[in-house]
């Protein structure tokens, strides 16, 4: 009698794997069972002693323990430390949501003290006015650049040089926002990505003489090697802001090249400069830009482009000249 059971393609299929997951745990050599050595790093036959495999990766801690205690002392688990919280970021952060981990709405007992909570948690946050000082400065820094559009390396780098100032003590005879706001200045112009004193005196609370006059005594004092800024590094935003072309930028880059050659660039304000080049590079590859556009993104008044753009182009004139 002919079998006319059909075959099952899933069911050999399932039978293969397990062929082959009983192969990989027997020795190629002698059939016996594999053991995994962890202290070796070796896969090796309990039978024959034959090494299967060698320097597996250990993916276990690089510390040693000999105690519970130990142990928990050299455990690293959690969120990494930053320099942008008052307290590193390693204290406990109650939510401002009345709700539980189900997204339930709680009770109006429940709510009450998680209100209560949250008061006795930021009391226990900020214990001295050393850390209230932090807390204050922190915030300011971190809306500041926010509202500049900065990474979070400018605020990390401004954050340690507002707490080098406060250990040096600084900080007596100078507002808190001050301060903040000249180690954000000094922070951005480190990374390569300024922002010009009239950008910065918009979104601080302070005036710009005030910022200009603390930035220098922040300098001096802590030592920081901060060289001038750079007017190319002011014309990729310029570019995007406006929506111009690649073209341009690679133009303006050019003027300013130039202009550093023939060295009408000393003793002038970078930003103008950058604004200036954008304008006159966009004219140049037939794009059109306005005095009043280029003047609203960069914060430079229409008479400063105007004077700088006339002098980019003849310093072009007189390189282009025999």
């Amino acid at each position: 009698m002919t079998d006319t059971r059909i075959r099952n393609p899933t069911d050999e299929r399932t039978a293969d794997e397990a062929e082959e997951q009983r192969e990989q745990h027997q020795c190629p050599e002698c059939g016996g069972d594999l053991v995994t050595d962890g202290e070796r790093g070796e896969t090796v036959c309990a039978d024959c002693g034959l090494v299967v495999d060698e320097d597996q990766i250990d993916p276990g801690p690089e510390w040693r323990a000999f105690d519970a205690a130990e142990k928990d002392e050299k455990s690293r688990v959690g969120a990494p430390t930053t320099n942008t919280m008052h307290d590193k970021g390693l204290s406990t952060n109650i939510g401002w949501q009345d709700k539980d981990a189900y997204g339930n709405s709680l009770g109006s007992r429940q709510r009450e003290k998680m209100q209560r909570l949250r008061k006795w948690n930021e009391r226990f946050r900020t214990r001295d006015s050393k850390e209230r000082n932090l807390k204050q400065a922190l915030g300011e820094i971190d809306r500041m650049a926010s509202a500049l559009g900065l990474p979070n390396n400018v605020r990390e780098t401004a954050s340690v040089i507002y707490r080098r100032a406060l250990d040096e003590d600084l900080l007596p005879g100078r507002s808190i926002e001050g301060v903040a706001t000249s180690a954000l200045y000094a922070a951005a112009r480190k990374a390569g990505t300024p922002r010009s004193l009239d950008e910065i005196s918009n979104v601080s609370r302070v005036e710009k003489d005030e910022i200009a006059r603390t930035y220098r005594y922040v300098v001096r004092e802590l030592g920081l090697e901060i060289q001038p800024a750079d007017p190319k590094s002011y014309v990729p935003r310029f570019v995007s802001d406006l929506g111009v072309s690649e073209e341009v930028e690679r133009s303006a880059r050019g003027l300013l090249d130039t202009a550093t050659e023939k060295g009408i660039h000393s003793g002038k304000s970078p930003v103008g400069l950058a604004a200036a080049a954008v304008y006159a590079a966009a004219l140049l590859s037939n794009e059109k830009v306005t005095q009043s556009e280029v003047s609203e993104v960069s914060d430079i008044s229409e008479v400063t482009i105007r004077n700088r753009y006339h002098e980019l182009l003849e310093a072009k004139d007189d390189a282009l000249a025999p």
